[in-house]
């Protein structure tokens, strides 16, 4: 067992010091770009001015015979474009490729001082976690990187998540994780073939008035995803790194998707994954708190003081309990409101009115 002691202690001579807390920067939407598509990457420029994050995809989206274009299209778009302050992410190939290596290496020694975050598919123990921290150290190194790269985990295989609690606190490197539904269904041979989002037989029948159990019935669909989400959130709370939901697949419902991205911010989600231009919106949205939201925070806030004891604000209790509650939103609101001026403008205005 490793030494808490030696725990944010470089893994290699010369490599950056660990984090000891992850910055929590805007990340509401983790937008996938193909860096071997050209049309799609003469995008990324606009892409970065709309999203929180972009990702260079180096895995199952790109076909066998693009992986080097995909490896060396995100090279060069990362040193000829000024992120400002979005972040750049890839997404690396599976540690159990012929191309994991090679991306790594690639990448680090190219354009370390560039990226931010390396997202690795498929993670089923603290011990893959291990792997990439050490080679990202020595790669690091070896390339003169001063500030270390972080790590991001796809939780989509059922090993990973009997494992997520160690793997969430394998490395001071981890960011986050974000469920992966269409591996990890095919892991745990559930059967259905959508890419997130719920499915109409996995249901609950409302229990029958009469004699007739045939007729009359309503039911409602449920939500497929629901304990491994909230399983994940609450490994990521414990180990101080953030959750995301991952991608939705049906781009045109639209109506879904905000749905399903409401669900996963409403369980503590702080992002999720963008496929497609209008889930940006979507997402920038759903994972925003409503300035109505912000307002009745920043009530609460000021009326509670010092944050100990009760007070009733129309009619409802508060405590130190409701405090917290407004506290991380309020602080999420300052979060965003640094990175975009209209919402900023938004939240001051109804705030504004709520304390009047």
């Amino acid at each position: 067992m490793r030494s808490p002691k030696d725990f944010f202690r470089p893994l290699a001579v010369g490599a950056p010091e660990p984090v000891r807390e992850v910055p929590f920067r805007p990340s509401r939407m983790i937008h996938f770009f193909d860096p071997s598509n050209e049309k799609m990457a003469a995008k990324v420029p606009d892409m970065a001015a709309q999203a929180d994050v972009v990702l260079g995809n180096l895995e199952d989206a790109v076909r066998a015979d693009r992986k080097e274009a995909a490896r060396e299209g995100l090279v060069r778009i990362a040193k000829a474009t000024d992120f400002g302050d979005t972040q750049l992410w890839t997404r690396i190939n599976s540690l159990d490729s012929p191309w994991v290596l090679d991306d790594l290496i690639t990448l680090v020694t190219e354009i370390g001082d560039k990226l931010d975050v390396v997202m690795v598919p498929k993670v089923e123990s603290a011990a893959d976690i291990h792997y990439v921290d050490r080679l990202l150290a020595q790669l690091e190194a070896r390339a003169g990187v001063r500030r270390p790269l972080l790590v991001h985990a796809i939780l989509e295989t059922a090993s990973g998540v009997a494992n997520v609690e160690e793997i969430a606190t394998a490395s001071p490197r981890m960011q986050g994780i974000s469920l992966g539904p269409a591996d990890l269904a095919a892991s745990r041979r559930m059967k259905t073939t959508r890419v997130g989002g719920g499915h109409p037989g996995y249901l609950v029948r409302q229990d029958p008035t009469g004699e007739d159990i045939t007729t009359g019935r309503a039911t409602y669909q449920q939500d497929l995803w629901h304990y491994t989400v909230a399983r994940m959130v609450d490994a990521c709370a414990g180990a101080g790194i953030l959750p995301y939901y991952g991608p939705f697949g049906d781009i045109a419902d639209v109506v879904a998707c905000e749905d399903q991205f409401r669900n996963a911010f409403l369980l503590g989600c702080v992002g999720a994954w963008s496929l497609h231009p209008k889930q940006i919106a979507i997402a920038k949205r759903v994972f925003s708190p409503a300035p109505e939201d912000v307002a009745w925070a920043r009530r609460v806030i000021a009326a509670m003081g010092d944050g100990t004891g009760a007070v009733m604000i129309d009619g409802k209790m508060q405590d130190d309990a409701t405090v917290k509650q407004c506290k991380v939103v309020a602080e999420l609101a300052d979060a965003l409101s640094a990175r975009d001026p209209e919402l900023a403008a938004a939240y001051e205005a109804v705030t504004k009115e709520a304390l009047a």
